[in-house]
């Protein structure tokens, strides 16, 4: 089984991804502030799923492959590192567009509870930040010499969805409560966006130069 300082190590970088206001956190914030509670937990539980789905493609096709080649890992590494960097400049210099994000999704017709939760696993399953952590990151906290590959994958991930469901619960709890003060200020929905791309630049940087034990 996963070892406890790997388990821990990966809940720390878990939870340094979650926190960061990306996609999933912006999708579920920005239906809180235009539906309320109710459709942010929808959401949250839908986004759940669809990452859980992620893992369960790392944990028996793409993580078999990457844990067996070095090349491979380094690679996939280096593309996810610059990728989350891409990620982190393009939310820092997006950021003044939140608000008319916001407007337009609150003007929309709220949809049901069936498709606010599909809605959510569709952001959680094609989320390109998620993907890239399962299938550069989570590869380097499975112990190979303890066998059972996939299966310390899946209770990785599970760690993952778990800190997943309770930080993005939380973000969409506080929008849904302080749904006028934030959209009553375009400086505050602006600092959502650039802290979350520059944590997600120091989350890349971090990713590059983290190695692998073999």
């Amino acid at each position: 089984m996963v070892p406890t300082d790997r388990l821990l190590a990966f809940a720390a970088m878990s939870f340094l991804l979650i926190v960061v206001p990306g996609p999933s956190v912006l999708f579920v914030v920005g239906r809180a502030l235009a539906q309320g509670r109710r459709a942010a937990l929808t959401t949250v539980a839908g986004n759940t799923a669809g990452a859980y789905v992620l893992v369960l493609a790392v944990a028996f096709g793409v993580g078999s492959i990457v844990e067996r080649s070095v090349l491979v890992f380094t690679a996939l590494k280096l593309a996810g590192a610059a990728y989350l960097v891409y990620l982190g400049v393009k939310a820092w210099r997006g950021r003044g567009a939140l608000r008319a994000a916001f407007a337009e999704d609150a003007a929309a017709a709220g949809p049901g509870s069936a498709r606010t939760f599909w809605e959510g696993f569709a952001v959680g399953v094609t989320n390109p930040k998620t993907i890239v952590f399962f299938a550069a990151v989570l590869p380097q906290f499975v112990d190979r010499a303890a066998g059972q590959v996939a299966v310390q994958m899946l209770l990785l991930g599970l760690v993952f969805n778990v800190i997943a469901l309770a930080s993005d619960s939380v973000w969409g709890l506080v929008a849904a409560t302080a749904r006028g003060w934030f959209a009553r200020s375009p400086r505050r929905l602006s600092a959502v966006g650039g802290v979350g791309g520059m944590t997600m630049i120091g989350l890349g940087v971090t990713v590059a130069v983290t190695g692998r034990k073999d």
